[in-house]
């Protein structure tokens, strides 16, 4: 197997984060990029020899290239082994593995080339942002490295400003989606490992100081009350910072501090509060120097009282699915506003308030239309199934994935809960690095909850004693809501196993969320309710499952798994699986599975009971 080139790993090249990116100007590198499959790293053939290729001798440099220099041969006798003029093409944004039968199963090293012009404006700063590529990826303009990058699902930008050329400019991408043990996630995963250019690119201009970040949510402990802070791109005292909401006739000024920054308390007055029946935005506008940015903020607090999930101080059932970011007819990932919008409308058509975005960020348009439509959110990164708790390298990678989406999305109204992991063992390492994460979060945003899909214990059945599930999970108490993952009926025991009842044993004092159960079917294969993979067998489950989990008393929500049958390797069985996960409520051709209606209906029934109980409270 190909090493993976030395200046490729532990090289990262990050510039200023710029958080803000969705709203602002940008001139989007989306559409057809010249693609070479390099499963060899041959275009890294000078980097072998360690030595750059400006310093090589003459007669050596047609022999030891780079593709990133995109050389072309300039008399008839000269050799060079790549084209990137006659390469095959590929759309970003977009996975390598729909969109040519030969890369389906392709993990390995892929090099991108983009044309494009651009006109210098002086006194301007230059970024070229990239919101997902899978999964280590090196950008160079006009032959030299601007910046890496490794995470595959985390938004990145690269500073250009001295790179870029007023005119014509070469953009070559390099990106390797090959699973490694000390990746997060690493090698065990249970999803199709989506390789290439998965998200919007493009470039955005700065001032030459900028608003870098900026954060304004309600006091949680006073709804009466914004917190709020701004950083600038950099450390400036005494620059005047202004935020206003023209609706609230509100407004705000400060002078940031040595190190470029603000942060306050201060009324915010007549807030119509954003909740999942009146999604309310505003217009919110920043202010400093000559950067002005204006984003879509709601407002509303999430808080947890004993057994109860509070929203705006009411009790809240969480009605919920999980789902991947994939496209399931197109068996591609999903990318686009209108790919977010259809996996939205379909848990809404469900009667979802909640989703659970599993098990990595998803895109930044499922964030922004949730804000919009009132869907409350469950956000995620990999740490899943085999992580390396011990390596630091594995724990920078998870603090960073995590970094970036807390700040990414910390002023979505529709974000309630980050949560750390999904199935992971307990032992002391991993509690460890769990704790780290989980200060992580709390260093950005303490505004919501924390949570983590976590395992659980299970006795079986005896002539005496009911099925008995505990989770005894150390990091339980150290979360705001405890969740686990179960799987009742399907992967323990048959679903008429529990007629008998279980009983669960869990943290006092807290609220539960199962965040995941379910059974696999083949939709369109019917059969006894007993009968395994059929439509009647998923529904008995999910029939036995609502059952059993309504009496939980702490039971506060539910994400099942899955919103549509989605593409994995893992699941090989012919005529039933064939690479495909068939827990989905949906299947890959749009067809609603039987314990679709039987859930719909479990939510109508939520509905009215937590409507019912709201009325009671505000009469008292």
């Amino acid at each position: 197997m190909a090493s993976t080139p030395t200046p490729l790993k532990h090289t990262h090249m990050l510039s200023a984060v710029l958080h803000n990116s969705y709203h602002r100007k940008k001139v989007s590198l989306n559409g057809k990029w010249a693609f070479v499959v390099d499963p060899y790293e041959t275009g890294y053939r000078n980097h072998r020899l360690g030595i750059p290729h400006d310093e090589m001798p003459l007669e050596d440099r047609s022999r030891y290239y780079t593709f990133f220099q995109n050389r072309k041969p300039e008399h008839a006798a000269d050799m060079v082994e790549y084209n990137f003029e006659e390469a095959a093409t590929i759309m970003v944004p977009g996975d390598w593995n729909h969109q040519s039968p030969e890369w389906l199963y392709y993990e390995g090293g892929a090099w991108y080339r983009r044309a494009f012009s651009w006109n210098i404006t002086k006194g301007r700063r230059v970024f070229i942002r990239f919101e997902a590529v899978n999964y280590e990826c090196h950008v160079y303009l006009n032959g030299s490295k601007v910046g890496s990058h490794l995470g595959g699902f985390d938004p990145f930008n690269v500073e250009v400003t001295e790179a870029i050329r007023g005119g014509d400019n070469l953009l070559n991408v390099y990106v390797n989606n090959r699973r490694e043990e000390e990746h997060v996630p690493n090698k065990r995963t249970d999803w199709w490992n989506y390789g290439g250019i998965t998200r919007d690119v493009y470039i955005m201009e700065t001032p030459e100081v900028f608003i870098d970040n900026y954060q304004l949510q309600l006091d949680p402990h006073n709804s009466g009350m914004v917190k709020g802070n701004l950083r600038l791109s950099s450390a400036l005292a005494g620059v005047e910072v202004s935020l206003s909401i023209d609706e609230l006739d509100w407004s705000y000024q400060a002078l940031s501090d040595a190190e470029g920054t603000i942060e306050f308390t201060t009324e915010l007055p007549n807030v119509d509060l954003w909740d999942p029946k009146n999604p309310k935005l505003y217009e919110v506008c920043f202010k400093a120097l000559q950067d002005t940015i204006v984003d879509k903020i709601g407002f509303r607090t999430i808080a947890v009282k004993g057994e109860d999930i509070l929203l705006n101080g009411e009790p809240i059932f969480l009605r919920g699915v999980s789902c991947h970011e994939e496209i399931p007819s197109g068996m591609r990932r999903a990318h686009s506003v209108e790919d977010a919008s259809f996996i939205l409308s379909s848990a809404m058509e469900l009667g979802c308030n909640f989703l659970r975005l599993a098990h990595y960020p998803h895109n930044e348009h499922m964030v922004r239309l949730a804000d919009e439509h009132g869907m409350l959110l469950w956000e995620e990164i990999p740490v899943y199934w085999g992580i390396q708790y011990e390596n630091p390298e594995t724990l920078r990678q998870a603090e960073q994935q995590l970094s970036s989406m807390v700040h990414r999305d910390k002023n979505r109204a529709s974000v309630i809960i980050w949560s750390l992991a999904n199935e992971t063992p307990v032992n002391d390492q991993r509690n460890d690095f769990l704790r780290k994460l989980k200060h992580q979060v709390l260093s950005i945003d303490t505004t919501r909850l924390i949570s983590a899909a976590l395992d659980r214990d299970e006795l079986d059945y005896s002539d005496t004693v009911k099925r008995q599930v505990r989770i005894s999970d150390p990091m339980a108490a150290e979360m705001d809501i405890v969740s686990c993952n179960e799987y009742l009926g399907w992967y323990s025991g048959t679903p008429d196993q529990m007629e008998d009842g279980v009983e669960w044993f869990l943290p006092n004092q807290k609220p539960f969320i199962v965040s995941e159960f379910g059974a696999d079917a083949l939709a369109g294969k019917h059969g006894e309710r007993m009968e395994r993979w059929t439509e009647e067998f998923q529904d008995y489950v999910f029939e036995q499952q609502l059952k059993m989990l309504e009496q939980i008393p702490s039971l506060r929500g539910i994400a099942p798994w899955v919103l549509f049958d989605f593409r994995t390797p893992r699941r090989t069985l012919p005529g039933i699986q064939d690479g495909w996960n068939r827990k989905g409520l949906i299947s890959n051709e749009g067809k609603r599975k039987l314990a679709f209606k039987t859930l719909k209906s479990y939510f109508s029934e939520k509905i009215l009971q937590y409507e019912s109980r709201t009325l009671k409270s505000g009469l008292q």
